[in-house]
Formats: C-alpha cells, structure tokens, sequence
C-alpha cells in the first residue's frame, strides 16, 4: 500500500524531511547540472528533489501514482506539470524523456522489473535515469515515520542487478542521508556535516542509495562503471578485474 501525499507532503515540509530533499537535490545538481533544457520525468513523489533544477529544464513533469491521491506542486519555468499514473502505464509517448529520477517508487511497487521496463519506453535513446531507494543496510529504512522507511528497501547490488536487466548500462552509484532519522536541529542543521563524515567512517551505511544508468538498446548484464553520484562520470566498458565501489 502506498503512502498518501499528504503524509509525504508533511514530511517535506518538516526540518527532517527538508534536510534529506537538500541532500539528495545536491546529489543530482552535482551529476546533472542545471538541466538546461532537457526534458525531465519525477516519478514516485519526486517532487523535493524537481525543485533543485528550477526553471532550467525544458520540460519537468511530476509523475505521482493515482494511489498517493491529490498533490500540491507550484513548478516554475515552461512545460512543467503534475500529473496521476499507474505504474506499468504511462501516459507519455516513447522517447519522451531525457532525465528520469525516481524517489519513492520502486520500493512501493509490485512488479520492479515491468516498472522499469515502462519507465524505459518513455526514455530517450542515452537518457540518464537515477533510482534513489531506500538502503536495505540503513537506519533510514528502519524508520517507519518516515517515508523511507516504507515498502521494500533495496541494496546497491540489487539496484545494479536490475537495471542491467532492464537493459540500462550503470555509470554512476553512491549512498546519502548519512544522518540519524531524527528531527533534532543538531541533526538537520549539520545534513551535510553528517553526510561528509559518514561517507568515510561508514560508506555503506546512508540511508538512501542511488544508482544512475544510461538507456543503451542493447546492455550487457552487469555492465557499467561504479562511481559517485556527486560527481561527472564517463560510461566505462566492463573492467576484467574486479571493480571497488567508490563513495
């Protein structure tokens, strides 16, 4: 059952859930930059995180499923909408998008692999799409009054596994919310103190893992370079030696 806007709105509008948006938008701004002119799909409740790139994006839709009821969003710039979907239907022609960003939706639907699939027809040829879930390992995942803490979290290594299969290549991976998922000013105030840190004394342990790959028609499994998020990447041929993740 998924969550309703109302509950996630709240959460957002929390010193909490205020904090985890400015962590996670920093993450995409970093890997994307401004977006100029680029059409944009949120999918899930991806609204936090659309606000990071304003009105540079050419197009910016926020794709929220039927069951999550009415949603607030005051988008700026040209293009831009809110609009109710299923899951394994989308209301968009193929090719449509050349960003996705899914918050809050994988882990709440109930056929991962035919989600994926769907989000892929409406991918433009290269496309980028980054999955933000859920750390199976995290604190965050634990912490039921918070959205995070819903449906089924996922690691890094499940993520990869299914992209590859959904014919997408990785190219880039990191973890965030490295903060307890508490409301305490000492807490949200420092996010990014939090974040620094953890990212070296407990880099597997953020309570948000994301993933990004790039749409291929046609993907080796398990292809695809392992590198942060916060930072510009290259798509790499599968190395012969083993790969390390990186942080």
């Amino acid at each position: 059952m998924r969550q309703d806007a109302v509950t996630l709105e709240r959460f957002y509008a929390s010193p909490l859930g205020s904090a985890a948006a400015r962590i996670l938008s920093a993450k995409l701004v970093d890997l994307w930059g401004e977006a100029n002119n680029l059409s944009v799909l949120g999918l899930g409740y991806a609204i936090p995180v659309l606000d990071a790139f304003g009105d540079q994006p050419g197009r910016s839709v926020a794709a929220v499923p039927y069951d999550h009821g009415p949603v607030r969003w005051d988008p700026t710039g040209r293009g831009n909408a809110t609009v109710s979907v299923g899951d394994l239907r989308l209301p968009f022609p193929d090719g449509q998008f050349d960003r996705v960003i899914v918050l809050h939706g994988l882990e709440e639907t109930g056929d991962p692999r035919a989600y994926l699939r769907e989000i892929w027809r409406v991918m433009a040829p290269e496309g980028r799409i980054v999955l933000a879930v859920s750390n199976r390992a995290g604190l965050w995942s634990r912490a039921t009054r918070t959205p995070f803490g819903q449906g089924r979290p996922w690691s890094r290594s499940q993520l990869m596994n299914l992209l590859s299969i959904g014919l997408f290549q990785v190219t880039a991976s990191a973890s965030a919310l490295y903060m307890p998922p508490v409301s305490a000013r000492l807490v949200t105030a420092a996010a990014e103190g939090w974040d620094a840190i953890g990212r070296i004394i407990t880099p597997g342990l953020g309570g948000v893992v994301l993933v990004e790959a790039v749409k291929r028609l046609y993907a080796e499994p398990g292809g695809g370079a392992v590198a942060p998020v916060a930072e510009r990447v290259r798509i790499a041929k599968p190395a012969a030696t083993s790969r390390r993740e990186k942080h």
